[in-house]
């Protein structure tokens, strides 16, 4: 954030100052283009106007022409809008790139053949008769060593 002072030109001997935020350098965006671009390339790809955009995200065409001239960094909850209404995230929006995300245990169980298999075996228990189904469940549990583990299911 900055603070600078400014005289007004037209006759008036105060000092009025002008607040503003400035990004650090070394932000998350990694994106090469500013904000003002990404928001134009954005809105175009959706054949959007200006006008079409601000009534789409409740906020002022002046207001969007102000962003793609690189004016200035839209508030939080603009930026929520704007992103609704392009129809992306608000990481997009920002050009933040997102980090990639572990797989969970089904992903991984998921894409290993061997267990698949297994599972697939598993799920055909389900056509077996009842008492063949706990008798299964019985043979699972004492070679697991999960003994009395169905009365918790």
């Amino acid at each position: 954030m900055y603070i600078r002072s400014t005289r007004f030109e037209m006759g008036l001997a105060e000092d009025a100052l002008r607040i503003g935020l400035a990004m650090p350098k070394g932000t998350a965006t990694t994106n090469k283009d500013s904000f003002g671009q990404r928001l134009i390339a954005l809105r175009r790809e959706r054949d959007m106007t200006q006008v079409q955009l601000a009534k789409a995200a409740n906020i002022t065409q002046r207001a969007i022409s102000y962003y793609e001239t690189d004016g200035g960094f839209p508030p939080g909850p603009a930026v929520a809008q704007l992103a609704q209404a392009l129809k992306v995230s608000a990481d997009e929006l920002l050009g933040i790139q997102a980090k990639p995300r572990e797989a969970s245990r089904f992903e991984r169980v998921a894409s290993d053949p061997e267990k698949q298999r297994l599972w697939k075996r598993f799920q055909r228990i389900t056509l077996l008769p009842e008492r063949d189904q706990r008798a299964v469940i019985r043979l699972i549990n004492s070679l697991t060593g999960t003994a009395g583990a169905e009365a918790h299911d």
